[in-house]
């Protein structure tokens, strides 16, 4: 059974361990939260021949890596740290892997697509009202493209992240979690549950706090930097079903 915590108000971080380089293996002895014996030789050996022997397109085709917070539909006091690996499918869809932390043996939390305003419009109503915007996320800088290690001057860096932010605040997305890590299940329990993002400040306890505790994790980050750099990105025209979770109530009054 998973350790049922009283998860209200917190946040789950990213786990803390330095990144490492990108020639791991694949497997993480170092991380204690997964349940299991440790791999057996064989098990390695496998892992080893398949690395070089097949073909991993779909994940070859992840072209960025995102980092920002995410809460429970159905409990918005339940705010999760997610890393998306996304790529693009065409230019209107994007599909993203979403993990606890950026470090080898980082469990799968769940999976995120983004949409096109255009594409979003042609949802009938009520599957409208599962997708959420990404103007806040973008807007605070809580939404960063955190900087690999590498040659990879800052300040290019920086360009490459605020043309990516300039495309995904106008686009809509759609989260579930398999893996309620927060709660501190060791094995993903349960239904999926449809996550949402903020919409303002007011809904993210200590935010400051949070995302200053984040930024230290990835080097060249700076949340607040980023919000005073980002203030000319234009905001879109918004769809009024999206962002649903923080209208439900009002709605119902």
């Amino acid at each position: 059974m998973s350790e049922e915590n009283n998860t209200k108000g917190t946040t789950h971080y990213s786990d803390n361990r330095d990144v490492p380089t990108p020639s791991l293996a694949c497997h993480d002895p170092a991380n204690p939260l997964i349940p299991g014996s440790p791999k057996t030789t064989l098990s390695s050996t496998l892992e080893a021949g398949a690395s070089v022997s097949q073909d991993f397109s779909p994940v070859k085709s992840i072209c960025a890596h995102l980092n920002a917070f995410h809460v429970y539909a159905s409990d918005p006091t339940r705010i999760v740290e997610a890393n998306h690996y996304c790529a693009h499918l065409t230019e209107d869809v994007r599909q993203c892997i979403l993990y606890d932390s950026p470090n080898p043996g980082a469990r799968i939390l769940g999976i995120e697509y983004m949409i096109t305003p255009k594409l979003y419009e042609t949802l009938p109503q009520e599957e409208r009202r599962y997708w959420h915007t990404h103007v806040f996320e973008v807007k605070s800088g809580m939404l960063i493209m955190p900087k690999p290690t590498g040659l990879m001057p800052q300040a290019a860096w920086e360009k490459a992240e605020r043309t990516e932010m300039e495309q995904v605040v106008t686009l809509y997305g759609k989260i579930y979690h398999l893996w309620q890590v927060d709660r501190g299940d060791k094995l993903p329990m349960g239904e999926p549950q449809l996550m949402t993002s903020f919409t303002e400040e007011s809904q993210f306890p200590n935010m400051e706090k949070v995302l200053d505790e984040r930024d230290k994790r990835f080097p060249g980050a700076d949340w607040r930097a980023k919000r005073e750099s980002r203030k000319d990105i234009p905001v879109p025209e918004l769809h009024p079903d999206a962002d649903w979770t923080w209208k439900k109530d009002k709605q119902q009054q």
